[in-house]
């Protein structure tokens, strides 16, 4: 443990530290994982960058990890299975598995585009991952999640004013070890995973780890001129390779290479599947039938690689250096307006329901890298005073192609922009920890940051309808912030923490130019966003219990916002004068018995954007829009929708409510254990959109998963059988908003068995 600490850069000296908000924590494991001595596994993150008790974390940090995550990976699910499992967490995607879109508190963005600028960080050991097509790559061989709620300004690379999500890969170790696990179910799923550690030498270790998920196509299309005639499968391949050289307790250095191809279904788009004037799926739906006349496909490519020094300096000092590089091709197609022909070619001759017109498009990124370094100097000796100070610098350059064709002319080519962008950011930021007693703890950070982008975009062929281009549009941003967070803890007792929390945050300006149906750059300001936070965490029983809980309040001035969709199926960056959240959040954990678990925990999020003077396009197809000036439009006639005023609408894909359940149980049986888990994620009705509308509100959407394993010799085995999304629940998770009433599906229900082999 001491050489993983060591090359993640990590003092072996416990340190307390005020981030925000309620440490919200989902914990699995094995029964002995669970339970010593009958009481609850510690917790320990790295969320300042230390590792230590999440107790002694005042800050909205959950953690995922163990079992749980061998779970809800179990059917083939991608990085969205993470939606709903810790408080405040959504992750959505009109991609599919290629492009995952993160809400934290309400605050994410619906933006499609694949330059979209997300307050969500991701970064995976130690590497923020900007591009959303990075963050999408699969979880295998993890040690543990982190998602930290609230600004993130002071310790991380990127400034992330909503959260950051973190991953942490198993780090190599010093003893010859390892897994295997395959899975076969629904859809012929077939899913293999499994790692190697190889001791090299005394002082180098070797870590191989890789995954392979794949499944049949399981929607079949109706259009027997279709040319794809099956859709929503996929094979998606990972592999991990890290190198560990520890010549002595002074030097580490941890090198990192990671690959990801990705062949598959883009998102499957579905004509009319939502009944006018209600949010219900018309009668009759068939989630595994489509009648459609587009192409459909994904290709993902993805290849980077960190090296991650430490040198201790002595005088109690450490100097840490993490060197990021990312590139990543791709290329996602589907039949947007989701079904076949247009209401000018005549009767019979379109459909499902009412199609104003073909749609058929692509996006691409031809070219992308990204390179990020990291220097941190921090304090390695114990005492009332920790402190740390860093420098980072960000460079990423990026290529987007934007394809239209015509499904009724041959899905043949007949529009095409491109984008170029690059972008570059400086940060210097630093962090006290000050013990004033053993009750009281302080902390305090400071980050400046400095960010510039560069664009242009051009329109090579001028698809139907579009307007005569007059040229490349060019954009070019350049701003700087200094933000920063306080907070305070105080021990009430040995096992119980209280805190406090103010801390701000900021994203610098994006810039949006998808030029195939319109000649207009958009350009977003500066968001800055301020959060309060209050909260409590304990330990109870002795031991045998957990609970955590907190409020929170945050305003955003000049907000991003996305409009997209409309009449033109448009990308519009607008800013929101401001946006007011508020919420309370908590987190229970209780060992009934040594072989009984149960935790529970949820989330009450309420946003507003407050901006009387703002207006987006409402939907192109015909929706029922719940703004008093507008009325609705009649969708046979074609006709669309104008602005509409979203002041007092909550965030898009900002469920008010969420839940997670667990329960776990362990018995003794035939020279082994049998497991049996069930895990329940529920989240409230949410808006696809910035604007409300009936037909465009997600109703809301419970999913349940069961899983039985037995556990044998000594725990070297096990054999599962797994059921996900028990009920086989279906709801319209998004929609496209400029032609029909378009929608798409969550994943329907999937089963099957499993095996795992550790040595």
């Amino acid at each position: 443990m001491s050489a993983v600490r060591t090359a993640l850069g990590l003092p072996t000296v416990p340190v307390h530290h005020a981030l925000a908000a309620a440490a919200l924590v989902l914990l699995s494991g094995s029964a002995a994982a669970q339970a010593s001595g009958g009481q609850l596994q510690t917790i320990t993150v790295t969320a300042e960058r230390r590792l230590e008790n999440i107790r002694d974390v005042p800050s909205s940090v959950s953690a995922l990890q163990g079992e749980m995550l061998e779970v809800l990976n179990s059917g083939g699910q991608d990085i969205r299975l993470l939606a709903g499992r810790v408080p405040s967490l959504n992750i959505e995607s009109s991609f599919g598995r290629a492009f995952p879109r993160f809400y934290i508190r309400g605050i994410g963005n619906t933006d499609f585009d694949l330059n979209a600028s997300q307050p969500v960080s991701l970064v995976y050991d130690d590497v923020v991952q900007e591009n959303p097509i990075l963050k999408g790559f699969p979880i295998f061989d993890m040690e543990r999640i982190e998602v930290l709620n609230g600004p993130q300004g002071t310790l991380f690379g990127r400034n992330s004013p909503a959260g950051v999500v973190k991953f942490e890969s198993v780090k190599p170790g010093k003893k010859f070890e390892g897994y295997a696990l395959a899975s076969l179910g629904r859809f012929t799923a077939l899913n293999v995973e499994g790692a190697v550690n190889v001791p090299l030498s005394p002082t180098v270790s070797l870590r191989v780890a890789a995954q392979s998920q794949n499944r049949d196509d399981w929607v079949k299309n109706a259009n027997a001129a279709g040319p794809t005639r099956e859709l929503e499968g996929y094979n998606d391949n990972a592999a991990r390779v890290q190198l560990l050289w520890s010549p002595s307790k002074d030097f580490s250095a941890l090198a990192n290479l990671h690959t990801r191809d990705l062949k598959g279904s883009a998102r499957v788009f579905r004509a009319n599947i939502i009944q006018p004037g209600t949010n219900n799926l018309v009668a009759g739906f068939d989630e595994r039938t489509v009648t459609q006349d587009g192409i459909n496909s994904q290709d993902v490519k993805n290849t980077g690689g960190s090296l991650r020094l430490r040198w201790d300096m002595g005088n109690g000092m450490a100097l840490n250096s993490i060197t990021g590089y990312e590139t990543v091709e791709s290329l996602s197609r589907g039949d947007i307006d989701g079904g076949f022909g247009a209401s000018f070619l005549g009767a019979g001759n379109f459909g499902p329901g009412f199609i104003p017109f073909d749609a058929e498009s692509a996006d691409g990124m031809p070219k992308h890298k990204q390179f990020t370094q990291e220097l941190r100097l921090e304090s390695t000796t114990a005492g009332a005073l920790q402190w740390l100070a860093g420098l980072y610098y960000f460079d990423e350059q990026l290529k987007i192609d934007s394809f239209n064709y015509s499904s009724i002319g041959g899905n043949t080519l007949n529009g095409l922009a491109r984008q170029d962008q690059d972008n570059k950011a400086y940060a210097l930021f630093g962090s006290v920890n000050l013990e004033v007693s053993p009750q009281l703890k302080l902390r305090g950070g400071l980050r400046y940051t400095k960010d510039e982008k560069d664009f242009y975009a051009d329109r090579l062929i001028a698809p139907p309808f579009s307007p005569t281009f007059i040229g490349r549009r060019t954009a070019e941003t350049s701003a700087t912030n200094t933000s920063g967070d306080f907070s305070v803890t105080y021990a009430l007792d040995k096992t119980t923490n209280v805190y406090g929390r103010v801390a701000t945050g900021f994203r610098a300006p994006a810039i949006q130019g998808r030029l195939l149906f319109g000649d207009t750059l958009s350009v977003a300001k500066s968001e800055k966003v301020t959060s309060y936070e209050a909260g409590v965490k304990a330990d109870l029983m002795n031991g045998r219990a957990r609970v955590s809980a907190a409020i929170f309040n945050y305003t955003i001035k000049d907000q991003q916002l996305t409009a997209v969709g409309g009449a033109a199926n448009f990308n519009q960056l607008v800013n929101a004068a401001k946006t007011a959240g508020q919420g309370f959040e908590f987190n229970t954990q209780w060992l009934a018995t040594e072989n009984l678990l149960f935790t529970l925990g949820g989330s009450v999020n309420k946003t507003k954007i407050k901006d009387p003077g703002l207006r987006v396009d409402a939907c192109g197809s015909g929706c029922t829009v719940n703004d008093p000036i507008t009325a609705p439009i009649d969708p046979s006639i074609g006709k669309f929708a104008p602005t509409v005023s979203i002041d007092g609408n909550p965030l898009p894909q900002a469920p008010k409510t969420t839940l997670n359940f667990t329960a776990r149980y362990s018995m003794p049986v035939a020279g082994g254990d049998l497991v049996l888990l069930t895990d329940v994620v529920y989240r409230s009705k949410i808006n696809f959109f910035l604007y409300e509308s009936t037909e465009f509100t997600g109703k809301a959407l419970t999913e349940v998963g069961v899983r039985a394993g037995y556990n044998f010799g000594n725990g070297k085995y096990e054999a599962a059988a797994f059921v996900r999304n028990l009920a086989d629940t279906i709801r319209v998770v998004g929609g496209i908003d400029f032609n029909n009433l378009t929608g798409f599906i969550n994943e329907p229900r999937t089963f099957g068995v499993s095996f795992k082999a550790n040595f």
